[in-house]
């Protein structure tokens, strides 16, 4: 297998409203970013992928774009992202684009256009139609928006103001390349590539996820942009199973990287439920057949796989799987531990290295998300208790993971200087916040540093087979195996006892959070414990 950069890295997402605010505005920006990259440079990462910048409204937080090569005002400007390219590069870290395609904003100049001129070429780049049919919005209700203007309906999978682009339409497609190459020579890493797997959507004949012109297009757009050059793409594809992850990341089809899948993510709600009926804890026997699925189904030099515990859509790991309470900072780096040792390219969501938890939301007053907004109207509206509601959002709505960081003990946890943030800051703050972490060398920190060295040192982090060994319900354990060596995983994902067998011969101990002789002394894993060592 040819081997790339992104084999050996780890990525760092960056939410820029809510990373660092370096102008007193309540809103986190690109030179807050840059005063915070020696920061990132000590964590080790080799790349960030920053949550998008461009020209919005905001209506979904940058995900509805007007103006692809534009920066937002509130973030700064161009001369702003150029700096920050230079800046980053100098530091040995690449950028990484968040590419939002399936659709634009409304006030994208291509749907202004559309709606004003029924014989503009823009008119077909968006999807109308006469008559809606019933499929549905993932932002709550139906998918299709009446246009009194255009007297028809446009299509948007996700918000009203985010119609959906046509791919169909061979022009659109160059556009978007164009575009695409635009960012390329600015100097960029890659793109992360959002909701890529609805590009080949078919609305008449209610086909949503992987059309079947969906992979012809991530060809074409290889050919005609990112193919050239050794960049990191992955797509966000929710629905994708081994063999269509393999579709994507085989380097024989010169489509793309690596993907996101959430199969895992999938646990956090109960079955064939709505993401608002949230799972009440980790089914753990489920996730380690899930892991070991994408583990030995995706195998090496025949597709790649993403590794994530949290991002901007998902609720912080911690708050729903992990201990919040004594056993925080344990439970954290059991969590890390577990995941980074897997084969595929790991991602860290910012905060998620100090081990930042879930907003205690009070009321609708206190959210942004539009998802969890409408979701609340939605539910308010069929008679459904606030207190629920409030407790689903509480649980596993987007806003969680996008209260500002938590960089000090100080005035807004460091974050900004003004007296109201665009979110709020989480309370825990005074506790949990990056000065504690750096002073404390047992910290959160310092188990993700380790992690993201090992990556780049290990080879057999790459190379290395998985086999899942057979353990107590609670205990997650597998091995790690090349031709001359064999590493073991082992975590405790629960805050009671659980018996071990750890008879073999410990030849080098590679992390832990624990005592380990304490561990093979008693053949007893105390609670979230959790290490690695080298057996052979």
């Amino acid at each position: 297998m040819k081997k790339h950069w992104w084999h050996t890295a780890t990525i760092y997402q960056i939410y820029p409203k809510s990373f660092m605010d370096s102008n007193g505005d309540g809103i986190g920006d690109l030179q807050g970013i840059i005063a915070k990259l020696d920061y990132l440079q000590k964590l080790g990462i080799s790349a960030i992928w920053l949550s998008p910048v461009y020209q919005s409204p905001m209506d979904d937080n940058g995900y509805d774009i007007s103006d692809y090569q534009a920066i937002a005002d509130i973030f700064g400007d161009m001369t702003d992202m150029e700096e920050l390219l230079a800046q980053a590069s100098q530091r040995g870290i690449k950028i990484i684009m968040d590419l939002v395609v399936n659709h634009t904003s409304d006030e994208h100049a291509w749907f202004i256009e559309a709606r004003q001129n029924a014989a503009s070429a823009e008119r077909d780049y968006y999807i109308w139609r006469d008559q809606p049919n019933d499929m549905l919005s993932t932002f709550s209700g139906s998918a299709w928006e009446y246009d009194d203007q255009v007297g028809e309906y446009y299509l948007h999978f996700f918000g009203k103001k985010q119609p959906d682009l046509n791919w169909e339409n061979e022009e659109l497609r160059h556009k978007i390349y164009d575009m695409m190459n635009f960012w390329i020579d600015k100097g960029i890493g890659g793109f992360r590539m959002d909701v890529i797997d609805l590009l080949g959507k078919l609305p008449d004949q209610k086909i949503r996820e992987n059309g079947p012109k969906l992979h012809d297009y991530l060809k074409e757009m290889n050919q005609a942009s990112f193919g050239q050059h050794d960049l990191l793409t992955v797509g966000e594809t929710w629905g994708a199973t081994p063999e269509i992850a393999q579709q994507y990341s085989n380097p024989d089809h010169q489509e793309l990287s690596m993907v996101f899948q959430f199969e895992h993510i999938g646990l956090q709600h109960k079955p064939n439920r709505p993401k608002w009926d949230y799972a009440d804890g980790l089914d753990v026997p489920a996730l380690k057949r899930i892991f070991n699925k994408w583990q030995t189904q995706l195998p090496l030099g025949e597709g790649w796989n993403s590794l994530f515990w949290n991002n901007h859509d998902l609720p912080r790991v911690l708050s729903i799987w992990g201990d919040t309470g004594s056993y925080r900072e344990k439970s954290a780096k059991a969590l890390a531990i577990l995941l980074h040792l897997m084969r595929g390219t790991p991602y860290i969501y910012q905060g998620e290295e100090i081990g930042m938890t879930n907003y205690p939301f009070e009321s609708l007053e206190q959210l942004e998300d539009i998802e969890s907004l409408n979701y609340a109207k939605e539910a308010l509206a069929n008679g459904e208790d606030m207190d629920g509601i409030m407790d689903s959002i509480g649980a596993v709505g987007r806003d969680n993971a996008r209260t500002p960081m938590q960089w000090t003990a100080g005035k807004q946890a460091g974050f900004s200087n003004s007296d109201h943030t665009w979110l709020p800051v989480n309370p825990n703050y005074t506790d949990i916040n990056v000065a504690a972490a750096l002073e404390d060398q047992n910290s959160i920190f310092y188990t993700y540093q380790r992690l993201v060295a090992l990556r780049q040192e290990s080879g057999w982090l790459v190379d290395a087979d998985f086999e899942l060994i057979d353990s107590e319900e609670k205990v997650f354990a597998y091995r790690r195996s090349t031709k001359s060596a064999s590493y073991l995983v082992v975590v405790n994902l629960s805050d009671q006892m659980q018996e071990v067998k750890l008879t073999c011969p410990v030849k080098e101990v590679v992390i832990a959070n624990t005592d380990l002789d304490q561990v093979i002394a008693t053949q007893t894993l105390g609670a979230w414990d959790a290490f690695c060592i080298r057996v052979v």
